[in-house]
């Protein structure tokens, strides 16, 4: 089998089979045409079908000796292991050879989150005489009380929000479809947005059912949520690193400090694993941990009996 069929083949199951985004596509394909240039490199060239344990392992020795982060090694084989097991399922080969393939070990990093004050502060900050300040409210209120990620919000439809029933229907990665459950002053601000702001648009003929739109009437880009977030951080004045995930973050945090099931946090983020949603207990633990360091009379070390 030659390198250029079996890419064309691995691109063709990324977007029909697995129905990923154009750019998840093309990071997976940058990283395998990556072994191809290593395959055709060795003396004789390696076909996709040839490829062995031994070779995957140099590879990936390869690539941590030029300093490679062990980030960038992890996504690397996930990229291997998402190709050769498509080869398997075609029955291009017999044996998956990244089955036995070891990666590097990664610190767990735990998320940045917001308090509630500093959403508040953040909310609070949007400049409610400029024009789409009702649009911009609601759709941090939305990021936070539902947990959305941004291409979610962006993506977000009229037809898709069962105020009478309390959800928003969401479609996240892979087309997955879940339904989340939204609360009165995100469906308030919602409400005040459509009805005072968006009925005032030049909507465009493809953008009738897209909640939130831009001052031209047409779907916002996920950049423009972005730009928001910062300005409104520098408006408030917090100093940590924020972005739109960072109120999802935030969503999942405080449902876990409160008590939450770690299945229904799991439900509502439309994570594929629990153990992605779990680093919010040891974010957790971490939380109360500094809290105990900070304010416990027997945390410091210079304390004495």
């Amino acid at each position: 089998m030659r390198w250029d069929e079996a890419l064309t083949d691995l691109r063709m199951h990324l977007k029909l089979e697995r129905s990923l985004s154009d750019r998840t596509v093309d990071a997976y394909m940058r990283d395998v045409r990556g072994l191809r240039a290593f395959a055709e490199a060795q003396q004789p060239p390696l076909s996709p079908t040839g490829i062995r344990l031994h070779h995957l392992q140099a590879y990936i020795t390869a690539k941590a000796k030029a300093g490679t982060k062990a980030s960038s090694q992890a996504r690397y084989l996930s990229a291997l292991r998402v190709f050769y097991r498509s080869l398997l399922r075609d029955k291009r080969i017999t044996e998956d050879p990244t089955e036995l393939l070891e990666g590097p070990r990664l610190a767990r990093k735990l998320p940045v989150f917001l308090s509630v004050a500093e959403i508040d502060a953040m909310i609070a900050a949007i400049d409610l005489s400029a024009r789409l300040a009702e649009r911009d409210r609601a759709m941090l209120e939305t990021l936070y009380s539902c947990g959305l990620r941004v291409s979610e919000l962006t993506g977000l439809r009229l037809s898709w929000l069962h105020f009478n029933e309390g959800y928003l229907r969401v479609v996240g990665k892979g087309n997955k479809e879940r339904l989340v459950p939204v609360g009165p002053v995100a469906m308030e601000r919602i409400n005040g947005y459509i009805q005072h702001e968006r009925a005032r648009l030049p909507i465009k003929p493809r953008s009738g059912d897209t909640v939130f739109l831009n001052a031209r009437g047409g779907p916002l880009s996920r950049m423009a949520v972005f730009n928001l977030v910062k300005r409104l951080t520098v408006a408030a004045g917090i100093k940590k690193t924020i972005s739109p995930h960072t109120f999802r973050h935030s969503f999942a945090t405080h449902l876990v400090e409160g008590g939450a099931d770690l299945r229904a946090v799991q439900e509502m983020l439309g994570h594929a694993s629990i153990t992605t949603t779990e680093i919010y207990t040891h974010l957790d633990r971490e939380y109360l941990r500094s809290n105990i360091l900070q304010f416990h009379p027997r945390a410091s070390a210079k304390s004495t009996v």
